[in-house]
């Protein structure tokens, strides 16, 4: 055979796949962070809200894992404990992770500026919105109702703990797929504050949009982002740009807001056959 034939999806975005903390909710990604520098505390192995960020966007017992993982974090570990953190330690911290997550959850429930009119602007557009977390499903019942009580309501939710792997496995955003029941994935966009939430979004074979400001990236609050010296938040917004960028985003925002003009872009892409 002299040619091969192949077939290219040519219509518009039929979805957006958004993250929870970060994201959506909780500016700058703060419930899960305190919360895994408490149970290190629990076990005498303090650790700095920089190794607590390091792994965010994963299920929150592999996050713990590798939080132990840190050489330093693994080395003050050993000090302590005269051993290294093990499986068992790990479960055990995970333990007293999810009532710490759950009675706190509600105080950073609050929705990032920008949320309710990026949604409406999706859903005029006649898209579908489903949604990935690293949180559990009993975490995911009380922010699924703080959300809603706010405005804020996806069609579709998926946990990392309702597919065989979380982030940057691509079985979450699969799932919502069949939830929605759209295909194909190139139809899709994946919106996230953290690097796994761009890898889930490229092996599940969709556009990808990293959000630098509003989640864990920056890691302050929306007060303490304004309150910065313009230089060093220009230089901080570079760096978190870069790092999205270099990690395969195909286009990284402020926040949320900054969403809506880019799903223009991405349907002139795709009409010009142009895949993610």
């Amino acid at each position: 055979m002299d040619f091969v034939f192949q077939r290219t999806y040519r219509g518009p975005l039929k979805a957006v796949i958004l993250d929870w903390a970060g994201t959506t909710m909780d500016y700058g990604c703060f419930a899960p962070a305190v919360v895994f520098i408490e149970v290190y505390k629990r076990r005498q192995v303090p650790i700095t809200i920089e190794q607590a960020r390091k792994p965010m966007g994963a299920h929150k017992k592999v996050h713990i894992r590798e939080i132990s993982q840190i050489e330093e974090v693994a080395k003050s570990w050993q000090e302590v404990h005269k051993r290294p953190c093990t499986e068992e330690d790990v479960e055990e911290m995970f333990k007293d992770f999810v009532p710490l997550q759950l009675a706190c959850l509600k105080d950073y429930a609050d929705l990032i500026p920008g949320t309710l009119e990026a949604v409406r602007d999706f859903r005029r557009r006649g898209l579908k919105i489903g949604s990935t977390t690293g949180y559990t499903s009993e975490m995911m019942e009380i922010l699924y109702k703080e959300a809603k009580d706010r405005g804020y309501e996806p069609d579709s939710s998926v946990c990392a703990t309702q597919v065989p792997a979380g982030r940057p496995a691509p079985w979450m955003c699969l799932q919502n797929a069949m939830n929605l029941q759209i295909y194909p994935m190139e139809a899709f966009v994946k919106v996230g504050d953290t690097l796994p939430d761009i890898a889930e979004g490229l092996n599940a074979g969709m556009w990808t949009i990293g959000l630098a400001l509003t989640g864990n990236e920056f890691g302050m609050t929306e007060q303490e982002i304004a309150a910065m010296d313009p230089a060093v938040r220009e230089r901080k917004r570079q760096q978190a740009y870069t790092r999205m960028s270099q990690a395969g985003a195909h286009y990284v925002v402020d926040g949320i807001a900054d969403v809506p003009p880019l799903l223009d872009e991405i349907n002139a892409r795709l009409a010009r056959g142009e895949r993610p």
